[in-house]
């Protein structure tokens, strides 16, 4: 499974409302989820058929950044 983690700002319930009909779009539901528990608020990203980059400008197209973890 590829997974890709992300340092994002998506960073409250607030924000993953809004950030939801597009990641779920693009990204397809359920393949996303962003860990409100840690501080680094980290995206995960489990669809196979998306690279960091295309990522990065589908959060971008949300309204938020999206900045892969190594």
């Amino acid at each position: 499974m590829n997974i890709l983690q992300f340092k994002t700002n998506i960073k409250c319930t607030g924000c993953i409302s809004k950030a939801s009909p597009v990641l779920d779009e693009k990204l397809g539901e359920g393949q996303w989820e962003v860990d409100l528990m840690t501080l680094k608020k980290t995206l995960t990203v489990t669809n196979p058929d998306v690279s960091e980059a295309q990522v990065v400008e589908i959060v971008k197209e949300a309204g938020f950044t999206a900045e892969p973890l190594s």
